[in-house]
């Protein structure tokens, strides 16, 4: 029995170290920050336009890295035309005409920048501002689980009548194919609209599995960053910095897999009104719009780093400036595994809807978790009383671990705003139970 015991410690202390001080994160040779993104891009000079992008794209179109594109009010890719853009093109959106890009159903664009090169949609202001112009829409004819499909009309001011056909999105092909983004950044876009409608910085509706979305950063939104309704999507290397309202929001059916991203808010720009997270997970507005017999929204989140860029996370807090981090709402499923919540009012919330069972608590799963320095971990809202959720998310079987480590002390090279580092030291601590 003695040798028995001696072996098991044995084991444990080699598991422990195995575990002990990990550096994991956007480092080193791993860092896919380095190259095409830009944290400090209101510095960027892009020059003055020399094409001006406006009215409807109804044929194949090209792109070319030569000349930088005026985006002129409300511009449409139809027709099943594809818009092709080539590597280091830089696009502008009109301030005056609340500029805007949309692909609507049937059509692609095919936006490929590289590493070295990547393709910028940005603010043709030279001092540039959050909600500048208007974002980028993509229509697919993926499902969502509406009753029949959907509109993007309350994101125009004043559209021409001849556009209407062009703003629908839906269908039943889960596998469509809207084109790709890849390395691209999206700038200063969530303009504001008169009829109090707010964009985003890119909108998916409905988009299709095959269509590839890789290294996008989306930065100073004044709406979300990432907006996406319904669809099919696989998301990867997604970066939202500074939004104004939430970084990552999933509605009415959504089936996402997002992979190895990261959002970083910050106390003096993000919004600390009531709606405004990193993620926000739902399956609806309304609920007489659901069709139940249809998926709900389902995220699988991996590898995720989500943070609160707070130089004094206490003081914020008590001025009300720091919201919780991750939002799941009635009928959602969210699958979050390997990431890190930092800095956040508490790092989670349940909206109060959900009964607390283990039917629901198995469609919300949080597993090798990091949650850093929030006030509070997982709460239900409107309820200060999360010993529940803390008994079941703090099971040793789901490897989540807990620590109060500052910002500073946790994520190297936070402050060099063009190319940081985000890099985390975990400490794992292996218990065994006597009892077992």
């Amino acid at each position: 029995m003695k040798n028995f015991t001696h072996s098991i410690w044995i084991f444990l202390l080699a598991f422990g170290s195995m575990f002990a001080q990990q550096e994991k994160g956007i480092t080193g040779s791993d860092n896919w920050l380095y190259g095409w993104t830009d944290f400090k891009s209101n510095s960027s000079d892009f020059g003055e336009p020399t094409q001006i992008l406006a009215g409807n794209i109804s044929e194949d179109t090209k792109l070319s890295k030569r000349d930088v594109y005026l985006l002129l009010g409300n511009v449409f890719v139809t027709n099943n035309a594809t818009l092709t853009i080539e590597p280091g093109t830089v696009i502008l959106g009109d301030y005056d005409s609340k500029a805007s890009l949309t692909i609507a159903k049937g059509s692609a664009i095919i936006a490929e920048g590289t590493e070295t090169d990547p393709i910028v949609f940005s603010s043709n202001r030279t001092l540039k501002r959050s909600g500048d112009w208007g974002g980028i829409m993509i229509l697919g004819d993926a499902s969502t689980n509406k009753f029949g499909k959907g509109s993007v009309i309350s994101y125009y001011n004043n559209l021409n009548s001849s556009s209407y056909p062009y703003i629908n999105y839906g269908g039943e092909n889960p596998n469509s194919n809207s084109g790709v983004l890849k390395y691209v950044r999206i700038e200063y876009a969530g303009k504001k609209l008169k009829n109090g409608t707010q964009l985003n910085g890119l909108l998916l509706a409905s988009v299709g599995s095959e269509t590839v979305l890789e290294n996008i950063m989306v930065s100073h939104s004044a709406g979300n960053s990432f907006e996406i309704w319904g669809g099919d999507v696989n998301m990867t290397k997604m970066v939202s910095y500074r939004a104004t309202n939430n970084d990552f929001k999933f509605n009415f059916g959504t089936q996402c897999q997002l992979n190895n991203s990261l959002a970083v808010r910050s106390p003096y720009i993000s919004s600390s009104s009531a709606g405004t997270r990193c993620l926000y997970v739902s399956s609806f507005d309304k609920i007489e719009e659901v069709d139940f017999t249809k998926p709900q929204t389902n995220v699988i989140a991996k590898n995720l780093t989500l943070l609160n860029d707070s130089d004094d996370l206490k003081a914020d807090i008590g001025k009300g400036l720091v919201k919780e981090a991750v939002y799941v709402a009635q009928s959602a499923s969210l699958d979050m595994n390997k990431s890190v919540i930092s800095g956040f009012n508490p790092a989670v919330i349940f909206e109060d809807k959900i009964a607390i069972n283990q039917e629901n608590l198995e469609k919300i799963k949080f597993t090798d978790m990091y949650f850093n320095n929030c006030n509070g971990n997982i709460f239900v809202e409107n309820n200060s009383n999360n010993e529940d959720l803390e008994n079941w998310y703090g099971n040793s079987a789901f490897f989540n671990v807990y620590s109060k480590s500052q910002n500073s002390e946790t994520f190297i090279d936070l402050k060099n705003e063009r190319r940081p580092d985000f890099r985390l030291r975990i400490n794992k601590i292996i218990a065994s139970n006597e009892n077992d």
